[in-house]
């Protein structure tokens, strides 16, 4: 057998080898909502692949920015990266940059059969979201901060508290169309895919605006080593299929 073919099957061991010490761990991950479906499928695959427990906890960004700074350990975070703008928050990751994961826009939704309003200008979605009886939402998110910017800009943002039913989570916001409760869901285009909905489109472009969700190990990490597997298996190519396949962008 020639000496590369030696050392390459010899470094295939010492990787497996590698991998199956870090497997022996468990991971505590803070994520946003709005990435959920994504994070809980790809943690499910990677546990399968190599025996690690992921366990997840998620809130807004308000909430993470709380955990962050609470003294909760955690090993990892999949979260907005308007979350780390945060100082006492960003004190809480390792030293250095981020990583991009996903990024995804936001969208209108409606419940199944219902009419689908017009949005397809911004002058369009502008007159839709003044006639809707109500709109669920989680203004208390980082897509909430980009949402009350738009409507800034749309010049309805009074308008727009007034007839926004606040959600807990993103599961909530659909439940709440489907219901009946709410007549639009304005929310992450990825959360609104949901068979009790009818996605009428995202936002016009020169209005979109995306969330960035980006990943980090916590500064006091008791298994960084674990951590940064996981995160290079975040931006693996079946983490990515995962995030495409969940409505969302990679990287």
């Amino acid at each position: 057998m020639c000496k590369w073919l030696i050392n390459g099957l010899l470094g295939s061991v010492l990787m497996l080898v590698s991998v199956s010490t870090v497997a022996a761990t468990e991971l505590q991950v803070i994520a946003g909502g709005g990435i959920a479906g994504s994070l809980n499928e790809i943690a499910s695959l990677y546990e399968r692949a190599y025996g690690h427990k992921i366990v997840i906890r998620y809130g807004t960004m308000p909430e993470l920015i709380k955990i962050a700074t609470s003294g909760v350990a955690f090993d990892l975070s999949v979260v907005p990266k308007d979350v780390w703008k945060d100082p006492a928050a960003r004190a809480r990751l390792a030293t250095g940059p981020t990583r991009d994961v996903a990024r995804v826009g936001i969208g209108v939704a409606v419940r199944t059969g219902a009419p689908k309003p017009d949005i397809s200008t911004a002058e369009a979605l502008k007159q839709t979201l003044l006639m809707a009886q109500s709109v669920a939402s989680i203004p208390a998110s980082a897509t909430g901060a980009q949402l009350a910017g738009i409507y800034e800009r749309l010049g309805i943002a009074d308008q727009m508290k007034a007839k926004t039913k606040a959600q807990p989570a993103p599961k909530q916001i659909v439940d709440a169309v489907a219901s009946g409760e709410a007549e639009l869901a304005v929310f992450l285009l990825n959360v609104l895919v949901d068979p009790r909905l009818d996605v009428v489109g995202p936002f016009p472009a020169d209005v979109q605006r995306e969330v960035v969700y980006v990943v980090g190990i916590g500064a006091q990490s008791k298994e960084p080593e674990a951590a940064n597997a996981f995160v290079h298996y975040l931006l693996s190519p079946p983490a990515v299929a995962v995030l495409k396949a969940k409505g969302m962008n990679p990287g």
